[in-house]
């Protein structure tokens, strides 16, 4: 079975920029034989949660780090830096014991 991995890029600031920047990471995990899931590709879309409301991204951010007890590995893109809810992800990865891989795209 491919191994299951949680997604970690940034999504506040430049939010196209980093969903485009989300989209490519989660192909390169597809690509290496990985299934990856990305909450903030998924709970951030219209009519989910709103990422500019605090209490509603938090939701969104505590219910990715809820899904990653499932996944095997943390992989963490660090092309465009580390952001605040990268480090949650992170911090949680580190918590609960599961391994953190440091990525760019640029191979």
């Amino acid at each position: 079975m491919p191994k299951l991995v949680i997604l970690e890029t940034p999504f506040k600031g430049d939010i196209k920029k980093n969903i485009e920047y989300a989209r490519k990471c989660m192909r390169d995990c597809f690509m290496r034989g990985e299934f990856p899931f990305a909450s903030h590709l998924l709970y951030t879309q219209e009519g989910i949660l709103d990422d500019s409301v605090p209490e509603e991204r938090a939701l969104g951010i505590e219910a990715g780090l809820v899904w990653a007890k499932f996944t095997e590995t943390t992989i963490v893109y660090t092309d465009l830096g580390i952001s605040e809810g990268m480090k949650q992800g992170i911090e949680r990865a580190k918590k609960e014991g599961r391994a953190i891989e440091y990525r760019t795209l640029k191979h």
